[in-house]
């Protein structure tokens, strides 16, 4: 009964590791492929552009907080899809390779150490061992 119970609090701690996840891949895909020289320089503006508009004091929208985090995300998100996919692809494997090699590394069976827990009765001298 408390696997299941523990199975079912650890979804929606999955589910937000997954996105943070992702969003950190993208970053690490976009500043790979401002790195990779095959990419056009052109394409190159528009994450660098985003971020000069997170730093300029005036904002062309009115909306605050949420106008900056949509032209990061647009700025994101065209630079990837606008780049060829094919080196695209070459990154995603990359870092996807790096990933399961990271994970493969943690999660080995030698951390885990099986134990049971014994409550000392009360009237027990601690000094008597």
């Amino acid at each position: 009964m408390t696997e299941k119970r523990d199975r079912s609090l650890d979804l929606p701690k999955k589910a937000n590791e997954g996105f943070f996840r992702e969003f950190y891949s993208n970053l690490k895909l976009i500043f790979r492929l401002l790195k990779d020289k095959r990419v056009n320089f052109l394409l190159k503006i528009l994450p660098v552009g985003a971020l000069i508009y997170l730093l300029l004091p005036t904002d062309i929208f009115p909306l605050n907080p949420l106008d900056d985090a949509l032209v990061i995300w647009l700025g994101g998100y065209l630079f990837i899809e606008l780049c060829p996919q094919d080196i695209v692809q070459q990154h995603r494997d990359a870092l996807q390779s790096s990933l399961s090699d990271h994970e493969n590394k943690e999660e080995s069976p030698s951390d885990v150490i099986d134990g049971e827990f014994i409550d000392k009765p009360a009237d027990v001298d601690n000094t008597e061992q």
